[in-house]
């Protein structure tokens, strides 16, 4: 009786973990994962992290030099015989122009930040539309940071994120409200008058 018991209790163990282990199989088949899969994005709806380390640095100069020289001179002695009274005459002229003109200009930006985006769309050759949003606000003050782009599924590394720069078609703005950024701008009439002069 007591072996019948003991055999019972173990079909049972085995008919319940069994049950457990298909109903949790069935539940990462449907979360579109396996056993075995990454967590790596790969389709839409799906988060993805962006390490954005953005450098941009341009510079242009030019420098013009233009010389020019002119140098006239004539004489004349007096007339002879019966033109004896005109006097003798001369004349010299000497003109000079120079010209140096130089300009430069140098730029530069640099943006690190880390942010997720979402997968919108997953593209036929398998690379991935994602974009995204951040928004920041401290008082008064709001930072706004906004990505879109392409990635290849092979520039995604195993922590689930991407560098900015393997991005293509990337577009990436960071623009800020407030206090802060309106007390750094020159007021109306300081703009009025450098728009005269």
């Amino acid at each position: 009786m007591k072996i019948f018991i003991k055999i019972t209790l173990t079909l049972a163990i085995m008919v319940y973990c069994g049950t457990a282990l298909a109903d949790g199989l069935n539940f990462t088949q449907a979360a579109g994962n396996s056993l075995f899969s990454d967590h790596k994005a790969r389709k839409a709806g799906d988060l993805l992290t962006v390490l954005i380390m953005e450098n941009a640095e341009a510079s242009h100069s030019n420098k013009t030099i233009t010389k020019k020289n002119h140098k006239t001179e004539a004489t004349g002695g007096p007339g002879s015989g019966a033109l004896d009274f005109i006097p003798s005459f001369g004349f010299s002229g000497e003109g000079k122009n120079e010209y140096d003109g130089q300009g430069s200009t140098v730029k530069s930006g640099k943006l690190e930040a880390t942010m997720t985006v979402t997968v919108l769309e997953v593209k036929e050759n398998g690379n991935l539309l994602i974009e995204g949003n951040r928004v920041i606000g401290v008082n008064d003050d709001k930072e706004a940071l906004i990505l879109k782009g392409e990635v290849r599924p092979k520039d995604i590394m195993d922590d689930n994120s991407v560098y900015s720069y393997n991005i293509a078609n990337a577009e990436i703005s960071y623009s800020g409200k407030g206090v802060a950024h309106t007390g750094g701008k020159p007021g109306i009439i300081a703009r009025f008058l450098n728009w005269l002069f």
